[in-house]
């Protein structure tokens, strides 16, 4: 029979104080020399400041004289992002039958002695700034005054009716802020409302007239304006209680972080990562004692450096998008402009007006296009051998199994009968288009949108966005729908704008707004639906609408997109949109639409154009518009004339 040394006990003991030291809980290993409750407690007064992180713990190879063994135990702890390792050297005695730890603060962190325990000071980054064109400064760090009651400074005033004054003289609601500040403990400042600095209208005069109040100045990541590309940027701020618990520990209080929009897409690759310090110090120091300690009073175990965010990257020129936005600030429906440079697919503006209560309207509506989408059906027309030349009928109406289509009210009598395509388009001649079903199939209407980089994946994009949906398969009054851009035909204003861009450039766009996407780890899809805002906000249409093709399975050729362009030129210069010709600069090729939605009688209608001029491309849209021509032309015309 071998004879047993006692290392199979030692290992054991070994395995079991890894094990309870990995589970931060020693009250069931037995010590030499102290008592296990007690060492429990020292444990866990020595890593207090880690919470709520817990090490991985592994006994290495253990070394066996006689009564006595040493073993090395592994610790790995999670710090910030990046792994703390260390080793330190237990010791085992053996008592009897069984062997005991020897117990020493050593067995924990390397020379830590009696009475000292762990701290850490995290050291957080600046956030990253959203840039546009020319890397213009979208969202950076811009001056705040943060206006509050500062509980110290009140006195003998009454807290109830400072928070009052102060709630009405910067218009929030008094009661509950009266509530928030009788609330807080006696040494808090409470923030009634955070005041951009530039433009302030409340002066530190009227606030310092209240007693107990105060302003405080502090600086935080903002756009140009509160409403600037609010709805594609997102807002950042101070993680609110729910967005920390739902980090997994990747946010603490005080953190900033996004919410909405790219800010939210690309909130890791904004935020950066904090730096951490871990120090062995001294129990039970105040916070004023561990600042003014000399450095020989704490020693530095262990530090993360501090890695700054990375700038996003975008295409977004600040002047057109504050003009978008300036275009449709009077609008009252949800409205959108999309802007975007035919050339490199790059999204210059995405406005969606004040009726779209912060919904994201350019990017990710999803609305029937009306007639704009007869671009598509011409497409396919050409496709099947037809010219702009070719002549078509156009009839006052048109019955497909039942149902009868008509062209908009006030079509011009003169463009009725035998008409040729392009004065159909001209002139947007629903019966026309209709008429063709027969020769056009929906399949190839599909192809004709994909060719048009529609209803494709905007995989270069970077943010999320709605590209367009249009069945692949729809019978009877459906197909017929289709031609006019209603049925089940569905486009955002950005991709309205990606098919005007695409006729400029000869060649699918592939739209791009993130122009360094790849340096975000948490980014996004760019197809689909997208998700709602923060707000609650979703679209006024929502659809179960196909994901979008992965890319065209034939695209539009120079040839087919300079016969497009042909027709475009002549809803300007003899159709719907004659009010474009006027524009300076070179000339103008547009398309109107309008399309009924919902059961009212009369139908409401969205109306719809689109425009391309040089190398750019727009699309205007209004969620409840009458025309396109008379209620989008006009807000079109104002945008192409100021930017020039």
């Amino acid at each position: 029979m071998a004879c047993d040394d006692g290392r199979a006990g030692a290992q054991d003991a070994a395995k079991q104080l890894a094990s309870a030291v990995a589970a931060l809980d020693v009250g069931s290993v037995a010590f030499e020399g102290k008592d296990a409750a007690a060492a429990n407690e020292q444990l866990k007064e020595v890593f207090r400041a880690l919470e709520p992180a817990k090490p991985a713990v592994e006994s290495g190879e253990l070394k066996l004289e006689k009564d006595t063994a040493t073993v090395p135990l592994n610790y790995s702890w999670k710090i910030g992002s990046d792994d703390w390792k260390y080793t330190v050297s237990a010791e085992l005695k053996k008592s009897g039958d069984k062997w005991l730890t020897v117990w020493t603060p050593g067995l924990l962190v390397p020379e830590l002695a009696d009475g000292e325990v762990l701290s850490t000071a995290v050291h957080s980054p600046q956030r990253a700034e959203i840039l546009g064109a020319g890397d213009a400064k979208l969202v950076t760090y811009r001056p705040v005054v943060n206006v509050g009651i500062d509980k110290p400074k009140l006195a003998a005033a009454d807290p109830a009716a400072s928070a009052t004054k102060l709630a009405q003289l910067v218009g929030v609601d008094p009661a509950a802020y009266t509530q928030q500040v009788q609330a807080a403990g006696p040494e808090a400042f409470v923030t009634a409302i955070t005041l951009r600095e530039d433009g302030r209208t409340i002066t530190d005069a009227q606030i310092a007239e209240i007693p107990g109040a105060r302003s405080i100045r502090d600086f935080l990541p903002l756009a140009p304006t509160r409403t600037f590309a609010r709805a594609l940027l997102g807002t950042a701020a101070e993680a609110n209680a729910e967005q920390i618990e739902k980090s997994g520990g990747t946010l603490k209080a005080g953190d900033t972080t996004g919410t909405g929009g790219l800010q939210q897409q690309y909130d890791a690759q904004l935020r950066g990562t904090d730096g951490v310090q871990v120090f062995a110090e001294k129990a039970g120091l105040t916070a004023e004692e561990k600042q003014s300690l000399p450095d020989e009073g704490r020693r530095l175990l262990f530090q993360v450096e501090i890695k700054p965010g990375t700038p996003v990257k975008t295409t977004l020129d600040p002047n057109l998008q504050q003009l978008a936005e300036g275009v449709l600030a009077d609008v009252g429906p949800a409205s959108a402009i999309v802007a975007l440079r035919p050339s490199s697919g790059a999204v210059l503006a995405a406005a969606s007006g004040p009726g779209s209560n912060g919904y994201n309207t350019a990017m990710l509506g999803q609305y029937a296009p009306g007639s704009t989408f007869k671009m598509v059906d011409s497409l396919a027309m050409i496709r099947n051998g037809m010219t702009p030349d070719s002549k078509v009928e156009c009839t006052p109406t048109l019955t497909v199994d039942g149902r009868t289509f008509k062209n908009a009210e006030g079509y011009p009598e003169g463009s009725l009968g035998s008409v040729t395509l392009r004065d159909a388009f001209a002139h947007s001649c629903n019966t026309a288009f209709i008429a063709a079903r027969d020769s056009v199939s929906q399949a190839q209407l599909e192809s004709a949108a994909t060719s048009l980089g529609v209803a494709v994946e905007a995989s270069g994009l970077g943010a999320a966005a709605f590209v367009g949906s249009v069945p692949g398969e729809a019978e009877g009054t459906e197909h017929a729908a289709s031609m006019i851009g209603q049925g089940k035909v569905l486009l955002s204003p950005l991709a309205a704008a990606v098919m005007a861009g695409s006729v400029a450039k000869g060649s699918p766009v592939s739209p791009i707004l993130v122009l360094n996407a790849e340096a975000g780890t948490d980014t996004a899809g760019t197809d689909g639906a997208g998700t709602p805002n923060a707000d609650g906000a979703s679209p006024s249409l929502t659809s179960t609408a196909p994901a979008p093709a992965k890319a065209a399975d034939k695209p539009v050729t120079a040839a087919e997109a300079a016969a497009l362009a042909d027709m475009m030129r002549a809803v300007v210069t003899s159709g719907h949109a004659g009010f474009l010709s006027s524009v300076p600069g070179e000339p103008v090729g547009a398309k109107t639409g309008t399309a009924e939605f919902g059961d009212e009688n009369p139908p409401k209608t969205h109306a719809w154009i689109v425009a391309v001029h040089g190398d750019l491309a727009v699309a205007v849209f209004v969620e409840e518009g009458g025309l396109g021509a008379t209620t989008s032309g006009p807000l079109l015309k104002e945008f192409l004339v100021a930017a020039g």
